[in-house]
């Protein structure tokens, strides 16, 4: 039987997120259930995101009710619950590749940070940073990463700001910011620009088809650098994963020149 579906927790504790188009959604999470034993409940997406929380509609399919977990991956823990944060599990490894790129003694802004994944994965990997913001409107997410940052011992590098990234007030400029909202970081690159400097790498996600040597999102960059002024120069592409037919979830990154 083939099922789509993410599995977010540990060992011990797991929860298993079914995908919205699951068919027969309760003979799934039984399997689901007998193929991996840490697996306490089984929800499943009733929508795809589309408010600002970027939460999905879910629905309990089978298990317990408490669908709280603690997520692992690589060398730090993420407390979360699926219904109240949004969080993916299969971006580890794209988290690791920006950790990878972070140098020492940088200032970095994270936007629309949820649990704070990326700014633990980053503290983790490079110790030395300087500090990290990390920005999130979501009252729910924001308090599970106020959890993780003690979990992680984190509080020291990383400043956590609840509130929309275009109305919170940071008296910063920053030598790295990361955009992981694929949907809509698009709208919020002024934010960006306005808290960069010369030799600012923004790292920019979005959604994409892929044509002629070049993804459709380059030219809504080109045309809002264009609008604010801003040179800039793309040192970077990666596809980060596909999201549906044609359509490829990517990073660009984006240096302020």
């Amino acid at each position: 039987m083939r099922i789509a579906y993410d599995i977010i927790g540990n060992k011990e504790k797991a929860v298993a997120l079914l995908d919205v188009n699951t068919k027969n959604p309760e003979k799934a999470a039984k399997e689901i259930m007998k193929r991996h034993k840490n697996v306490k409940s089984v929800l499943q997406k009733l929508a795809e995101r589309k408010d600002v929380y970027r939460l999905y509609p879910c629905k309990l399919i089978l298990g317990d009710k408490n669908t709280e977990v603690v997520h692992t991956e690589y060398n730090y823990k993420l407390k979360i619950k699926p219904q109240k944060a949004y969080f993916s599990p299969r971006e580890a490894t794209e988290r690791q590749r920006i950790a990878k790129m972070v140098e020492p003694r940088e200032k970095i802004l994270v936007m629309f940070s949820g649990v704070c994944p990326y700014p633990i994965a980053i503290l983790k990997k490079e110790h030395l940073v300087d500090k990290i913001y990390a920005v999130e409107v979501n009252p729910d997410a924001h308090k599970y990463a106020l959890e993780n940052l003690k979990l992680n011992r984190a509080e020291k590098k990383i400043i956590p700001v609840l509130g929309d990234v275009r109305d919170v007030k940071i008296s910063e400029k920053f030598d790295r910011i990361i955009m992981p909202l694929v949907e809509k970081a698009i709208e919020f690159l002024d934010v960006a620009f306005k808290y960069s400097k010369k030799g600012t790498i923004i790292h920019l996600y979005g959604l994409s088809e892929y044509k002629e040597g070049s993804y459709g999102l380059e030219e809504k960059v080109k045309d809002i650098a264009k609008k604010f002024n801003v040179k800039y120069k793309i040192v970077g592409k990666q596809r980060v994963l596909p999201y549906a037919p044609r359509i490829m979830k990517i990073r660009l990154d984006i240096k302020i020149l």
